[in-house]
């Protein structure tokens, strides 16, 4: 008679590890490209097999069980170390060169980040980058990315993060949408306007300022959008007046600041393992991405809101760079 199969499956051990971070098995199933079903099989099998539960289900999703949180230290360990093995046989880092991979959501990377990579790629030869935009956060530990720009501070102790700044959120338009329309004076001139929003700004209103949550109440957005270059385009060719980060002024001469309160200021992180740390041209992706949003380079990222209309180049030291 064959004996039962008791070595650990990998496949189950990454399966578990993305139900463990999402608590949920419908979301997991989402990210993994797999139907629940499977999902709930994979994580039944890996339960049998270390006869233990790892998950408690409740009708708000799942909860680790002591030993689940057990297993779910050791496959991180496993993850990283996997990772190790590759990134060491591969010879990522022989001279200081090699790919890294990069990740974010839409925006202040693919916006602000891009215009300056060229000068990245000028002074690091050795060092290519994987870069890719994505719907939510990746899963460093997983091997999703290398490196990441988030809008929340990891918690977990094998994700080391670094603050970039913070995004201050205002609103923009045109010279061309505000011809023979009155430039709203406050926050409730808005109403009867074409409200431009991004669905992430949207989603997030919510957790914003009190001004912020009344604002949704009071406008009807004429145009939602998961894009923020369709919201940036549909806004400078005269589509509305759009909710965008202050920096935006620096990217596009056609938007106009208008003279409203800053909207809501959002903070981002820069995060990466260990593992990226201790490589020289991990080191230097994160001083260059450091750099970029620094007040050195520009004054939209302090914790301070400058509203455009208001900063002139002798208070950052450089020129206000607009390109059409």
């Amino acid at each position: 008679m064959k004996k039962p199969d008791r070595h650990l499956n990998w496949e189950q051990l990454r399966v578990f590890g993305v139900v463990a971070e999402l608590k949920s098995f419908t979301a997991a199933a989402k990210r993994l490209g797999e139907s629940t079903p499977t999902v709930s099989r994979k994580i039944d099998e890996l339960e049998k097999l270390l006869r233990c539960d790892l998950l408690t289900r409740t009708t708000k999703g799942v909860e680790l069980t002591e030993a689940g949180r057990q297993v779910l230290k050791r496959t991180h360990m496993m993850t990283e170390q996997a990772h190790d093995i590759m990134h060491t046989l591969s010879g990522v880092d022989i001279g200081g060169g090699g790919i890294l991979r990069l990740s974010s959501q839409d925006g202040v990377a693919s916006h602000w980040l891009t215009q300056f990579i060229p000068e990245f790629q000028n002074h690091h030869a050795k060092i290519d980058l994987d870069f890719q935009i994505h719907d939510q956060e990746a899963n460093l530990l997983d091997g999703e990315a290398d490196l990441s720009i988030t809008f929340s501070e990891p918690r977990h102790r094998d994700i080391l993060s670094m603050r970039l700044g913070v995004l201050h959120y205002m609103f923009f338009a045109t010279e061309r949408y505000l011809d023979g329309r009155p430039a709203p004076a406050s926050l409730y001139d808005l109403q009867g306007h074409n409200v431009l929003m991004h669905d992430s700004y949207s989603n997030q209103i919510d957790s914003w300022s009190t001004r912020a949550i009344d604002l949704k109440k009071a406008l009807r957005f004429k145009l939602q959008t998961n894009s923020g270059t369709v919201l940036k385009e549909v806004c400078a060719n005269g589509g509305g007046i759009a909710v965008m980060p202050s920096y935006v002024c620096d990217i596009d001469s056609r938007l106009v600041p208008l003279d409203l309160p800053e909207v809501a200021p959002i903070e981002f992180w820069l995060t990466y393992t260990h593992r990226v740390q201790r490589l020289s041209m991990g080191r230097t992706l994160i001083d260059w991405i450091r750099k970029q949003f620094s007040t050195e380079r520009s004054p939209w990222f302090q914790d301070t809101f400058v509203h455009p209309n208001k900063w002139t180049p002798i208070e950052a030291g450089a020129g206000r760079k607009k390109t059409a």
